[in-house]
């Protein structure tokens, strides 16, 4: 957020608000524009230039973090997303025709993602339900202001709505590059009441993949963290996702609770696309015998 106007190009959209700003980080300038009315007419054309940004994103044609990150999880699984980019929902798109895929929330909305507003489905942006035929409704960006009314989106708040609800039965969590901003205040304060106390989750494992210092981090996420029942790393490579995948909560339970010590089991991440999905295609055989 530190450069995001200079990366989208939007300097004479902030300079026509007349306002001065204290800071550079556009969280803090479009918190600003959105707390004036007059500037309703350039607060719409500063979303459409970041919706228009991130709808252009698409990923190359050889694997990447995101396909790596969504074969490793099974349908059982959750990614809960604050991003806008349509990276994951691409990733799911390519390896779901072979693979069964984590579900997916998108928590401020996604330019790849449309709803029924009916609330029979969710879907690709552009297309229409198969439900009812309507055509789908693109999701709005929740954009970076400190108080997020997530209730008053109907899409929003329904994703909210079963993320509190996984939370309050989830045995392993991984936070992934998520830094938890001040602006974000409202989000931490909707996840810690779905996650309860820490000492009523004394048995859960809270994984935080990030470049920030341990320190830092284990205060930022204390309210979530029971003891010493977390792990930080600094490269999605090293996290249990990587070294277990498909296999995460069976990796830690034999390990750790059944003491049955176990090697890793990496997934190949200089493989192309055939090789990758050859190789998880043994772990996914094993899946569908016992289901």
């Amino acid at each position: 957020m530190s450069n995001f106007v200079e990366t989208l190009g939007f300097e004479d959209l902030i300079a026509r608000t007349g306002l001065s700003f204290s800071s550079t980080n556009f969280e803090d300038i479009y918190t600003q524009i959105h707390q004036n009315p007059k500037l309703s007419n350039i607060r719409e054309e500063l979303e459409k230039v970041v919706y228009d940004y991130f709808k252009g994103m698409e990923l190359p044609d050889e694997p990447t973090i995101y396909d790596h990150l969504v074969l490793s999880l099974r349908n059982k699984d959750f990614i809960a997303t604050f991003n806008w980019d349509p990276f994951l929902v691409q990733a799911i798109r390519r390896n779901g025709q072979r693979f069964k895929m984590p579900r997916t929330l998108f928590l401020h909305g996604n330019v790849e993602v449309g709803y029924c507003q009916d609330g029979h489905m969710m879907g690709n942006n552009g297309g229409h339900c198969h439900h009812c035929g309507e055509p789908l409704t693109r999701t709005q960006l929740l954009y970076p202001v400190g108080e997020k009314n997530y209730h008053l989106d109907e899409f929003i708040s329904r994703q909210w709505a079963t993320m509190a609800d996984l939370l309050k039965h989830a045995f392993m969590v991984s936070i992934f590059g998520y830094g938890a901003p001040t602006s974000d205040a409202s989000a931490i304060a909707l996840l810690k009441d779905a996650w309860v106390s820490v000492g009523e989750r004394n048995m859960e494992e809270f994984e935080i993949i990030d470049v920030r210092n341990e320190d830092d981090l284990r205060e930022t996420w204390s309210r979530f963290i029971h003891s010493h029942h977390y792990r930080v790393e600094n490269n999605f490579y090293n996290s249990w996702i990587a070294n277990h995948p498909r296999r995460t909560g069976e990796a830690y339970l034999n390990q750790f609770l059944k003491a049955q010590f176990i090697e890793n089991n990496p997934l190949p991440k200089d493989a192309n696309f055939e090789e990758l999905w050859s190789w998880y295609d043994r772990l996914q055989e094993v899946e569908n015998a016992h289901t």
